[in-house]
């Protein structure tokens, strides 16, 4: 075996889980949220994972427990191989740092952008405070701000310069990876092009690895090199972003791509034809999670919960592809839901 083979993911959920409790009023019982459910999943490094489905699927409750935010119900996260309520928070936001959908809130609107940039240069006690300044110097010149803005503030900015101090505060103590959930949604779609051009460039003059969460598909198709598709809180499938958008195999997957927006308007509004609306997830349906909504179920789909499986192409968790139900394929020992 090679070192390469051998080394780790930089990231990796093993039967992570993790649960809410929701109140029903003041009489009514309260009721589990299963926000994440058993997700299996590896982050390599140097690549950009995209993490995608419908509004409550689970996408930011995974992204809170990779960064640390959230503890899983069950599960581990793993740094290196390391869990990650082990490592510390101060240790893990070293490696890993957040960039959130919503430049504006998520900045300071009291600080100066040279405040805000030089802030985790302070808490992690990195440099002296002339090292500070020309770090972010270098962070308004990498992220492409120029230093005119240094004292202004967040109010006087444009969304999409907003958007770029997020990323260069985020790269103030060079973290190996980052997690960016929905990070141009706020934006209009020309400067959306320019926030991911510029995150590109980052990975490939920073070698950095990202994690990606969106519900654009155009966005993701653009930026990722693998693609998982979750739905009710599960993986059901994981591959090339290329395989993925080419020859999408889950029933889901297919419905998310029908459903996406077109350009041209000659032809008009996509039907992706998912029946009945998006579940409850507080009584989430038995067997398949996505049955009530799918085209191609089959019998064993309303009772039996499909078993994630590997293959050259990736993972998969459907019953047109376990022989419904039957287990005749190779189950999933690394990456997706083991049903």
């Amino acid at each position: 075996m090679t070192g390469a083979a051998a080394d780790p993911p930089l990231l990796e959920c093993r039967g992570v889980a993790r649960r809410f409790r929701i109140g029903a009023g003041w009489l009514g019982r309260k009721k589990t949220l299963d926000a994440v459910d058993r997700v299996n999943l590896e982050v390599r490094r140097g690549e950009v994972l995209a993490i995608v489905g419908e509004s409550g699927c689970g996408k930011t409750t995974l992204a809170r427990l990779l960064l640390g935010l959230l503890a899983p119900s069950a599960g581990q996260v793993l740094l290196d191989g390391a869990p990650v309520g082990a490592i510390g928070r101060r240790a893990l936001a070293r490696r890993v740092q957040p960039v959130f959908q919503d430049p504006y809130s998520s900045l300071n609107p009291r600080k100066t952008l040279a405040r805000i940039i030089s802030l985790p240069l302070d808490v992690h006690r990195i440099g002296n405070p002339a090292q500070r300044r020309r770090r972010v110097d270098e962070l308004m010149t990498l992220v492409g701000l120029p230093r005119r803005l240094l004292h202004a503030y967040p109010s006087q900015l444009s969304g999409g310069q907003r958007q770029r101090v997020a990323i260069a505060r985020a790269l103030a103590i060079e973290p190996e990876a980052m997690i960016c959930d929905e990070p141009t949604s706020a934006l209009d779609v020309s400067v959306q092009a320019q926030i991911l051009n510029l995150l590109r460039e980052l990975r490939a003059r920073l070698g950095l690895t990202y994690v990606f969460i969106s519900h654009d598909l155009a966005v993701v198709e653009h930026i990722a090199d693998r693609v998982a598709v979750m739905y009710l809180g599960r993986l059901v499938e994981l591959g090339p972003a290329a395989s993925v958008f080419d020859r999408p195999r889950h029933p889901y997957t297919r419905a998310l791509l029908e459903s996406a927006l077109t350009p041209d308007p000659r032809l008009g509004l996509p039907a992706p034809g998912l029946g009945a609306g998006f579940p409850d997830p507080l009584d989430p349906p038995p067997g398949c999670r996505f049955h009530p909504r799918c085209p191609a179920a089959l019998a064993d789909c309303a009772v039996a919960e499909p078993v994630a499986i590997r293959d050259q192409t990736g993972i998969i968790a459907c019953h047109l592809f376990d022989g419904g139900g039957s287990g005749r394929a190779q189950a999933a020992d690394g990456e997706g839901h083991d049903g």
